[in-house]
């Protein structure tokens, strides 16, 4: 009894895991710039989905009965295309948005109700609709390679770049997961003995259009890379690394690694400086 509860209880899980999601965006009248409030709820689903394995994202923009064919299928375009911008803007891997298109008018009978003005206000929408993978797919294990740690424990040059492996930020912020300031503890403690080194921090981001810099949703300032680098460069500098020691650069967009694209999601040491031992006669 107590497995097949277990085995019910894990199907309604899975069950659940696998639901499509949907999400509608309301504009005002002939406008297709995000309402305040619409776009706090529109990064609150990102929220909900930001660590789902998507396998594509659906952007339909719609018009009121209002204007001209032509007028409202410009317009639910352009709606379409804004919602697009804020998944691109907070890190949204952009290849998986497999549709971005602007349907034009709802008619006013979709809705049965007999305010005009709901109705209207109803229909002046973009929906989302997110379709995870299922079954999830499997992620293929990494061949191992020499840690971050064993990096800057060893013999180090001018121009050596180095990934500070599994420092993780929440999609869109520079906050550090907890599970990444233990990391960076360690990282710390080899920095402040590391003193013949100076170096970089250099933070860099996920997905956005071209090689732009995301957003950072705290501030609203289109400078995530470089927030996460000074993210790092307080916390090290806390820890006991001295600042004159480090600078911290905001990347952008420039470097994609090419991989999965939560690995651009990163940030990277670049030694600048080595301080040699002076020879003893």
């Amino acid at each position: 009894m107590k497995s097949l509860l277990v085995f019910i209880c894990l199907s309604i899980q899975f069950a659940f895991a696998q639901k499509e999601l949907k999400h509608q965006v309301y504009f005002l009248t002939d406008q297709y710039e995000i309402p305040e409030t619409e776009e706090s709820r529109l990064l609150l689903f990102l929220s909900e989905i930001e660590n789902m394995d998507i396998q594509k994202i659906s952007i339909y923009g719609f018009c009121d009965d209002r204007g001209s064919d032509s007028y409202n299928l410009v317009l639910s375009q352009q709606r379409a295309d804004a919602i697009k911008e804020v998944f691109s803007n907070n890190e949204f891997d952009e290849s998986v948005i497999t549709n971005v298109d602007g349907k034009g008018e709802i008619l006013l009978n979709v809705v049965n109700d007999k305010d005009l003005y709901k109705v209207r206000g109803l229909n002046r929408k973009v929906e989302i609709i997110v379709q995870p993978y299922d079954p999830p797919r499997v992620k293929v294990e990494q061949p191992k390679k020499e840690t971050t740690e064993e990096l800057l424990s060893g013999e180090l040059k001018e121009g050596d770049k180095i990934q500070l492996e599994n420092i993780l930020f929440r999609t869109g912020y520079s906050y550090l997961t907890k599970e990444s300031k233990a990391k960076l503890d360690d990282i710390a403690d080899i920095l402040v003995k590391r003193t013949d080194i100076y170096f970089n921090i250099e933070g860099h981001v996920c997905c956005t259009h071209g090689a732009r810099d995301a957003i950072d949703r705290k501030t609203k300032k289109r400078n995530l890379s470089l927030a996460r680098a000074k993210t790092v460069y307080d916390y090290l500098a806390d820890k006991g690394v001295k600042r004159y020691r480090m600078k911290f650069v905001g990347q952008r967009r420039k470097f994609p690694l090419g991989g999965e694209p939560e690995l651009d999601r990163r940030v990277e040491i670049v030694v600048t400086r080595v301080i040699k031992p002076k020879s003893s006669n």
